[in-house]
């Protein structure tokens, strides 16, 4: 069974902007190596992150969230959580992993994601970390 994983925003923006290892992940998911889940939520974050941090034009950001829509699996999670106070954004992450019932979140959130470690049994880690670990046996 392939692993599912749950990319934290920030793991899409190094992805598409610096390529490197969560690069390889996307790659892997595009080979159906691993399977991706994706939320509305996720998505929308992505493409503001996009427009007003890096200035992308519209057409530019519509083409990378139809790119990823096409490679991951949309979720629409029911439930709310709101288990990391600092940042609500890092909430839609496990909503989505929940809700897709995922192992894995990947993230390179120091502040936030990656010190839980987990939650409700998803393991939380990080790019490095899930390439060495799944992708490479």
């Amino acid at each position: 069974m392939k692993p599912q994983a749950v990319l934290d925003t920030n793991v899409y923006v190094s992805a598409i902007l610096f390529g490197g290892k969560p690069g390889e992940i996307f790659l892997s998911a595009k080979d159906e190596k691993i399977d991706l889940y994706v939320s509305t939520a996720i998505l929308a974050e992505l493409a503001t992150k996009l427009t007003d941090k890096f200035h992308w034009p519209a057409e530019r950001v519509s083409v990378v969230i139809k790119e990823i829509g096409e490679t991951a699996t949309i979720v629409r999670p029911q439930k709310r959580i709101k288990a990391v106070p600092g940042d609500e954004s890092d909430n839609r992450i496990l909503e989505c992993a929940v809700h897709a019932r995922a192992e894995y979140i990947v993230s390179g959130d120091q502040r936030h994601l990656l010190p839980l470690k987990s939650y409700e049994g998803i393991k939380i880690v990080s790019p490095a970390w899930l390439l060495k670990r799944i992708m490479k046996h």
